[in-house]
Parts: C-alpha cells; sequence; structure tokens
C-alpha cells in the first residue's frame, strides 16, 4: 500500500493505537512515515541529508506523540513537524560551510566500536535500573564505589551487589544469545 500523505486518516488511527501503548501499529507507522519523510525531504533537501532529517523527524514525531490529538487529521500534525524540522536543517545549511575532502584521506573503521556500544546499551537496557546506573557509574564512567553510593542514594554494600548481580545477568543474557546463534 502507497504511504501517501492521503493516507493520514490511517496514520491517526495508528498513532491512537501508539498512545495507547501498542508496539505494532508504532512500528508499522513510524516504517511508513520513514517512507512519505524519504520523499518529502528527497524533494526538498541535498541528498546526503535526507536520511538525517528522516531521522530527526522521526526522533520529534516519537518525543511528540503525546501531543497528537486523536479527535483531529493526522496530516497537518506530521506536515507542521516534517517542515519544521526542514526549516531546521535549511537554516543549519547557511551557518556550516562545507569542504571537499581529498580522496586519499584515510578514515578510520568504527563498526566495530559502534557496534560494541550499541550491543552494551542494549544489554545495560535489560538490567533493573539501580543495576544500571551503577553499572555506568562505576565501570564505564571511573566512579569509585563511595562516589557511586553518593549519586545514587544506595548504600556502598548496595553499589557492589547492583554491580555484581548486573554483571552477572549481562554475562547470562550473552551466553543465552550465544547458544540462540
Amino acid at each position: 500500500m502507497p504511504a501517501d500523505v492521503s493516507q493520514g486518516s490511517d496514520w491517526g488511527q495508528l498513532m491512537a493505537a501508539a498512545q495507547d501503548g501498542q508496539g505494532g501499529p508504532y512500528r508499522r507507522l513510524l516504517g511508513e512515515l520513514r517512507h512519505w519523510l524519504t520523499g518529502f525531504y528527497g524533494r526538498r533537501l541535498p541528498p546526503a541529508q535526507v536520511e538525517d532529517a528522516v531521522q530527526d523527524t522521526l526522533i520529534a514525531i516519537h518525543d511528540k506523540r503525546h501531543t497528537y490529538d486523536r479527535a483531529r487529521p493526522f496530516k497537518p500534525w506530521l506536515v507542521a513537524i516534517a517542515r519544521y524540522k526542514w526549516i531546521d536543517r535549511l537554516r543549519a545549511m547557511t551557518r556550516t560551510h562545507t569542504a571537499a575532502l581529498d580522496d586519499d584521506v584515510a578514515i578510520g573503521d568504527h563498526e566495530a566500536a559502534v557496534t560494541s556500544a550499541a550491543v552494551l546499551d542494549q544489554l545495560l537496557g535489560e538490567l533493573k535500573p539501580a543495576q544500571q546506573a551503577v553499572i555506568r557509574l562505576v565501570k564505564l564512567q571511573g566512579y569509585s564505589i563511595e562516589e557511586a553510593s553518593a549519586r545514587t542514594g544506595q548504600s556502598q554494600s548496595l553499589v557492589k551487589v547492583n554491580i555484581h548481580r548486573g554483571l552477572a545477568r549481562m554475562t547470562a543474557l550473552i551466553e543465552r544469545q550465544g547458544t540462540a546463534d
């Protein structure tokens, strides 16, 4: 089914379902909006800017989804957000100057680091908030147990227990995923 703006009433129903906490309709809505936004920005921005504009707009839609009024049409709400993001891009283009890079510039491959950071963030997301907080503070940011205790309000012994249990949980998740492959 084509994802054009005339589909706004269907998109409105999908957004209403998303506001009710239904993930399936929300994923479908974001997928269809991605397609529509790519065309919207493809006609208005340089090709190198299109994907960034689409991503910015999808994030804005996610952040502002609670402001959508089900009693009103979806299309004007969507177009307003897309238009504001388009204007933001145009303003940014006038402020930044680009320089052409020579073809012989060496660029390091950061794929492994990006992948590791994404996997770590996903694993931390599986933990209880208290465990996640102290692991980030102590293991990733280098705070001491005492500093983490002061920042989180947990006792020093609880900080140690939460680190131990959180790391054990992350290890179990990695092992489980390794056996599933």
